[in-house]
């Protein structure tokens, strides 16, 4: 899997490497000095907990697609909304809306930060 070498590839990323079903292929995508927020006001930080978040989500078997609603970048960082959803076949799974800090590492490459899944969803404060 390929880092994104833009910050508004990085949502297309994330749903092609969690397509993929591998936990270290996701876990690439992230820079897990940050932040994911899995579920609303489950805040998890530092490699272990990193882990633990993205194995429950790969948990949710079906395809994931993200749109990006938009992505803002200066400089090395950039933020990112997303709508995003997993499905089975008819069956939607999981369905959110996203907000992402997005971080250009030393390589040009670029990583996510801070995820938080749920953020920009009207009816959940986390």
């Amino acid at each position: 899997m390929n880092l994104p070498k833009r910050a508004e590839d990085a949502h297309s990323a994330l749903a092609a490497a969690f397509n993929t079903g591998d936990l270290a292929t996701v876990l690439s995508l992230y820079d897990t000095s940050g932040v994911i927020v899995p579920e609303p006001g489950k805040p998890a930080s530092g490699r272990q907990e990193f882990e633990e978040a993205v194995k429950a989500i790969l948990a949710i078997k079906g395809r994931m697609e993200i749109k990006t609603v938009y992505c803002l970048q200066t400089g090395n960082l950039a933020v990112g909304r997303s709508e995003w959803n997993i499905t089975d076949g008819d069956e939607v799974k999981v369905k959110a809306k996203g907000i992402e800090l997005m971080k250009q590492g030393e390589d040009g490459l670029w990583r996510i930060l801070i995820d938080h899944a749920f953020g920009a969803e009207a009816d959940l404060i986390a």
